[in-house]
């Protein structure tokens, strides 16, 4: 029997519903759950959260842009000459009188991830005017990652040769933006030289036969085999006698030219070719303008009417 003995403070009977844990939290694991959708106890998303998961996919971003500019520089990785981090990109000129669009795919082959550089090594005493002009083409037709160089065997240039492709594009540090690179390095090099695929391809030499291969990736070849084979004979003739002969084969070049282009507006008849091209810019640059016949002088005028040698005459001053 109790000593003492106390009245109870409350019925007996109550029954109380202890918690199984501390703290109650949303199951994550539960399908169709989004971390992304847990919400405070006032609805609101968690601020913290959400500026993690921003962050996240700038992070992830980044990384994107980061694993295609380095996918792309593995395919030029061996050619030790380009510099591929800092670009320009050509202005655009005039109009052109080309309407044709090659298809790279077809034309380089297929490389997904990696841009398509085309590589140049240049004399700076003679710099190459056709395939200036041929890049502001190519420029009209294609997003053209452009970029200048200097090669240690060059102790210094002009500054006109250092802008000859055009200013500085401001989206060049993402090269998966652009579907072609087109690098120029003044170099001490007896012939000019291009480099395409390292892996596939031999160097291309000359710049009549660079000419040609840019040429084709504007697709506006001649179909015509004869018309194929006169653009052909005038590259040959302005590379060989215009830019490389003396002075008695330069004026029979004029002359022919002179004749030829009595008969018709170009060199190829009423399309503009890369005959004219070359044969301009042989022509300007030879210094042959002043004596020029009346024929050849209305040409380099319709030339420059053009747009396209634009980026040709202050390389000339």
């Amino acid at each position: 029997m109790p000593m003492y003995q106390v009245k109870p403070v409350s019925p007996g009977d109550i029954k109380i519903d202890l918690p199984t844990c501390m703290y109650k939290l949303p199951n994550i694991h539960a399908q169709g759950m989004n971390c992304s959708e847990h919400a405070l106890q006032n609805g609101e998303v968690d601020p913290a959260l959400k500026a993690l998961e921003d962050r996240q996919d700038e992070v992830l971003r980044r990384l994107y842009e980061l694993k295609t500019m380095v996918d792309g520089l593995t395919k030029t990785v061996s050619t030790p000459d380009a510099d591929l981090d800092a670009t320009t990109l050509s202005q655009a000129p005039a109009e052109s009188v080309l309407r044709g669009t090659a298809d790279l795919d077809s034309l380089l082959g297929k490389d997904l991830g990696a841009l398509r550089d085309i590589v140049i090594n240049a004399n700076p005493a003679r710099p190459p005017l056709s395939l200036l002009v041929l890049h502001g083409l190519l420029c009209q037709r294609y997003q053209v990652l452009s970029s200048v160089h200097l090669h240690s065997s060059v102790s210094a240039v002009p500054p006109p040769l250092m802008s000859c492709l055009g200013p500085r594009h401001i989206d060049s540090y993402a090269r998966h933006r652009f579907q072609l690179g087109f690098t120029l390095i003044w170099k001490d090099v007896s012939k000019l030289q291009m480099k395409f695929s390292t892996q596939n391809m031999c160097p291309i030499e000359g710049e009549a036969n660079v000419a040609r291969f840019l040429f084709r990736l504007l697709g506006a070849e001649p179909q015509d085999p004869v018309a194929a084979t006169q653009m052909d004979s005038w590259i040959d003739t302005a590379v060989f006698q215009l830019a490389e002969g003396g002075n008695k084969e330069r004026a029979a070049v004029l002359r022919s030219l002179n004749g030829a282009l009595g008969r018709s507006p170009w060199l190829l008849g009423q399309e503009f070719s890369l005959a004219d091209v070359v044969c301009a810019c042989c022509v300007l640059q030879a210094g042959q303008t002043g004596s020029a016949p009346a024929n050849v002088e209305r040409w380099l005028k319709s030339c420059q009417n053009l747009g396209h040698f634009d980026c040709v005459y202050p390389l000339l001053q």
